[in-house]
């Protein structure tokens, strides 16, 4: 008696292509875990390199993707002074306040220059507190250079008006 081993090869093989078609979800990622509210629930993850966007009625939602905002004080200390110097609120909208807090009257001056390096505004500090108008300036990134009585820069703050 000859058995037909025909359907049992057939099916061996076709279980075999559908497994070579078969994909799983892969990453991987440094932190993640799960989130609950009154909504409902969701997972989520930090270092996908893949990243998907949903857009419904009521907003979007992107998936897989990191958002940095960065906001940091660039400088050189080229001085010997010793002063304690602050630049706020970063990123700023109106007005830039650059804060001196041990201030005794030192001759200084500050330059507010754009990107690409071209000269916005100069101006003298006089007080502890010296107000620097940004209104009327184009949304971008700017630096304010302090700079003391020898025209060396004191300190540099990278500025964001937004």
């Amino acid at each position: 008696m000859n058995r037909n081993n025909s359907k049992p090869v057939a099916m061996l093989l076709a279980g075999l292509l559908w497994c070579g078609f078969a994909q799983a979800q892969e990453s991987v990622n440094t932190s993640g875990g799960n989130a609950s509210g009154s909504g409902g629930t969701a997972s989520y993850s930090v270092g996908q390199l893949v990243y998907t966007t949903n857009i419904g009625s009521s907003g979007s939602v992107e998936q897989g993707v990191q958002h940095t905002y960065e906001i940091f004080t660039v400088g050189n200390n080229e001085t010997t002074m010793k002063l304690s110097l602050q630049a706020f609120p970063n990123p700023t909208t109106e007005n830039l306040i650059v804060q001196i807090s041990d201030y005794n009257n030192e001759k200084l001056s500050y330059q507010l220059v754009d990107m690409q390096g071209k000269l916005i505004t100069i101006g003298q500090i006089t007080t502890q507190q010296t107000q620097i108008e940004m209104r009327n300036l184009p949304l971008t990134t700017y630096f304010i250079n302090v700079i003391n009585q020898e025209n060396k820069t004191v300190q540099t703050f990278k500025i964001i008006k937004n």
